[in-house]
Parts: structure tokens; sequence; C-alpha cells
């Protein structure tokens, strides 16, 4: 019984899982994902002022070796 149970749902997890597959960018699709909004740090300096925030409110830094503390003081 749970032999038939595992295999049922690992044909099942197979189903769900095979429409994850890689599909190619087709060349009309290309301007779209080359725009500067569609990288992970569309704007460097908003980025920079959102990190400094978050490691002066935080007490802690986003691993770029920034020494402070909880009080912004730094």
């Amino acid at each position: 019984m749970t032999k038939l149970y595992f295999s049922g749902l690992f044909i099942l997890l197979l189903f769900i899982t095979s429409g994850c597959e890689m599909q190619p960018v087709k060349p009309w699709e290309r301007g779209t994902l080359a725009k500067p909004s569609m990288q992970l740090t569309p704007d460097e300096v908003e980025n920079a002022l959102d990190e400094h925030i978050y490691f002066s409110k935080e007490a802690s830094t986003g691993g770029q070796g920034i020494g402070g503390g909880g009080c912004g003081c730094n």
C-alpha cells in the first residue's frame, strides 16, 4: 500500500512539474527582458539607499562590509 502511494505521489509530482520546463526566449521578447526595470536591482542608487536604511535600522549589514550601529551614525 505504501509503495503504491509513493509511486502515485511521484507520478503526480512529475506531472505537476512538467509544465515548469524552460522555454526559449523568442526574439520579440528579448527587448522586454532587456529593460532596466527587469534587472534584479533596477536603480543602483535607490538600492544603496534602501540597504543603508536597512542596516541602520536593523544594526546589521547586507554583506557589503560596512560597519555601523543601530543609531545610523556611522
